[in-house]
């Protein structure tokens, strides 16, 4: 991967993105007893690569913000803060990660 350019990269991860995309809606469709066209699974696939372009945007001007060059757990909550209870899921996560690895740091 060091010497493909950034756009081959780039278009690596969007067909693995299309891929598991369209590997859930499968499994979906298949559930519910449903069709969907390629065209929505490409749509849907769209949609989402905007949204983590937007989160990486926004993760990266947090760190920046903060001084810092590498983005942490603060980034991330501070991304959810608008959506309660997907915060309130990352901050257990990130608690109880935190308590889990001082206990392991006290043990030694």
């Amino acid at each position: 991967m060091a010497d493909e350019s950034e756009e081959e990269v780039r278009e690596q991860l969007k067909a693995a993105l299309w891929f598991a995309v369209g590997k859930m809606v499968d499994e979906e469709t298949l559930r519910r007893n449903r069709n969907v066209t390629p065209q929505f699974i490409g749509a849907l696939t769209e949609m989402v690569w905007a949204q983590i372009e937007n989160v990486a945007l926004d993760l990266e001007n947090f760190s920046r913000h903060a001084g810092r060059t590498t983005i942490n757990t603060d980034d991330v909550l501070l991304l959810a803060r608008r959506n309660q209870d997907l915060h309130a899921i990352i901050k257990d996560f990130v608690d109880k990660q935190k308590a889990a690895k001082a206990k392991s740091k006290s043990r030694r």
